[in-house]
């Protein structure tokens, strides 16, 4: 798959840093084909976007966390989910609730970083 092609679905409550994703991810050559802000809206968006891989804040708003959300996604459409922290204790929670192994990024991260773990989660 190349670079191009990769579908990157960004889940984050924050409109800056979404925007500040997507400008970057684009950069890198990926195609971002929607910015969500809530966990129902990031299943839904899952299921109609299929992307390769998404991006996911822990913190969002709505009834659905970033948690909850990437556990549907993940056992619904069996996509991988890149969680996005601000700290260890949200990671340290993430890995508690869930036993399928995630990766995790803590704010801010370096996009270098990113593509690294976008190109090793679609392989």
């Amino acid at each position: 798959m190349t670079k191009a092609k990769v579908r990157v679905l960004i889940v984050e409550n924050e409109a800056i840093v979404s925007m500040d994703m997507r400008y970057q991810l684009e950069a890198m050559g990926y195609y971002v084909p929607a910015e969500i802000s809530s966990g129902e809206a990031a299943v839904e968006a899952a299921s109609q976007l299929h992307p390769d891989v998404v991006l996911m804040d822990i913190r969002l708003s709505g009834k659905m966390d970033g948690i909850e959300a990437a556990e549907e996604i993940r056992r619904r459409f069996h996509i991988p989910v890149i969680y996005l922290t601000g700290s260890a204790d949200e990671a340290k929670l993430t890995r508690d609730k869930t036993t399928d192994p995630s990766v995790y990024l803590f704010k801010p991260f370096d996009y270098a970083e990113l593509k690294a773990i976008i190109e090793k989660s679609i392989r």
